[in-house]
């Protein structure tokens, strides 16, 4: 139902455009009744993009199994490119969309608001994953704003170019340039005390340090 009523709508918008077609026009060429219609979507609006709930749950998801992944950044770089791999599998609906979106403002209004709950569903995580840290709150919302941009600077060049070749290639290669840039980059760092030096002061001076967020590993 969900599929027959997506495609019953962008076929109208095809014919009427967007702003051309209501609700009813949609059900009526879906041959179904408006109820079916708002048990799938509550607007007008939500079937232009039927499949982000699901790529939503199953980011977080992903998000929530990687709870004690050692490279959190990574870890959010690739839930990114689950959500890349939703657009790929249904490649020509995805250029459709994307062309639709650029020509209505609401619609465009409505992605973003899209791509906002990806964001916080990222920050959200590297919040808890960055929780130690001085500076955990700045690096979770920065870094989950570096993946979005990537992600969507990688899925938009392949959309207009008519989603040809691999999708994920550029998305890959932004991606990647965000992890080189915010990955776990943690120095070693050689400690030198005199032999004499109580062991519990040299822990202590360690603690302060990793207290502090210096950057540094501890083995």
């Amino acid at each position: 139902m969900r599929d027959l009523l997506v495609s019953a709508a962008f076929e109208l918008f095809t014919e009427y455009g967007y702003d051309g077609t209501t609700i009813d026009d949609i059900v009526h060429r879906a041959g179904v009744g408006r109820r079916s219609f708002f048990r799938y979507f509550p607007t007008k609006e939500e079937v232009v993009f039927p499949d982000h709930e699901r790529a939503l749950a199953e980011m977080i998801g992903f998000l929530e199994e990687g709870a004690q992944d050692p490279d959190p950044v990574g870890r959010a770089c690739a839930a990114a490119r689950l959500v890349m791999r939703m657009y790929a599998e249904k490649a020509e609906f995805s250029v459709k969309r994307y062309a639709l979106t650029r020509k209505v403002p609401a619609l465009k209004t409505h992605e973003t608001s899209v791509v906002r709950r990806y964001e916080r569903a990222l920050a959200s995580y590297l919040r808890r994953r960055f929780a130690t840290l001085q500076d955990g709150e700045l690096r979770a919302c920065t870094i989950a704003a570096s993946v979005v941009a990537a992600h969507n600077y990688g899925l938009r060049a392949w959309l207009s170019s008519g989603a040809g070749g691999d999708a994920s290639i550029v998305v890959d290669q932004a991606l990647d340039l965000v992890h080189r840039t915010w990955g776990d980059k943690a120095e070693t760092m050689i400690m030198v005390a005199r032999t004499d030096t109580p062991a519990w002061q040299i822990i202590q001076q360690l603690n302060t340090l990793r207290e502090g967020g210096t950057g540094y590993r501890f083995a």
